[in-house]
């Protein structure tokens, strides 16, 4: 069984196509797990008015934002193997078979996608290439790679994952992937699954420039790997 985890906060924009490109994919048992943010738009009216009983709208409570949100529906997913979605993308066909089967011999898989701006008039052909990306650790500590929307995993991962630090530094795919990455495999795929929407609202700068200073990454690199050497002591 599949379960998309996707978190939700005033996207409507682009909501209702995304929604269904994933519904394309999946099958009759799987289900698609959305925790909202709290969103004033028409968000949860979208996804309501589907009425499709693999959807599952939760609204989170207490702690709040991207890392937060995320954290909500992955830990209200029943799935054997979890997707991890935005709001704004969409998926191309084939991305869940892909991804189940590299996961018949990965803990995690990180597939390519196609980067397009908010019209969907592509800007790059594939992230991985644009990214330089692939597996390793130290590799994505210096440089993420990790990039949600494309990541899935299997579900023994959070174990060691969750609950995320309350003041984890990164986005949540860097802690989950660095993990898997730590303590079993990831295998990154040259699949296309998404077309990966840059906007201005998108809440990851995965695919584009910091605006933090050097001293300031270096600082945030630092708190990341205390707190992964934590969470490795913690379950021994």
């Amino acid at each position: 069984m599949v379960s998309v985890c996707m978190a939700t906060y005033n996207g409507e924009a682009y909501l209702p196509e995304q929604l269904s490109s994933i519904l394309s994919e999946l099958k009759e048992d799987d289900e698609l797990v959305v925790s909202d943010d709290g969103s004033t738009d028409a968000t949860c009216r979208i996804i309501e008015s589907l009425r499709d009983p693999r959807i599952r709208l939760l609204h989170n409570k207490g702690r709040h934002g991207v890392n937060g949100n995320f954290e909500n529906a992955i830990k209200n997913a029943k799935g054997d193997y979890i997707f991890l979605s935005d709001q704004d993308d969409v998926w191309l066909k084939g991305k869940r078979d892909a991804c189940v089967k590299a996961l018949a011999t990965a803990d995690c898989v990180v597939h390519d996608c196609i980067v397009v701006d908010k019209d969907k008039n592509i800007t790059e052909e594939s992230f991985f290439r644009m990214r330089n990306s692939g597996p390793g650790f130290w590799k994505n500590l210096y440089r993420n790679s990790y990039l949600g929307c494309c990541m899935a995993f299997r579900r023994g991962i959070l174990e060691t994952a969750l609950p995320y630090p309350e003041d984890l530094p990164v986005f949540q795919e860097g802690w989950i992937a660095s993990l898997a990455d730590i303590k079993g495999s990831v295998e990154f795929i040259p699949f296309k699954g998404i077309l990966f929407r840059r906007h201005d609202s998108n809440s990851s700068a995965t695919a584009g420039k910091s605006g933090m200073g050097l001293r300031r990454q270096i600082g945030y690199r630092l708190k990341f790997l205390g707190q992964i050497i934590k969470r490795l002591i913690k379950i021994g």
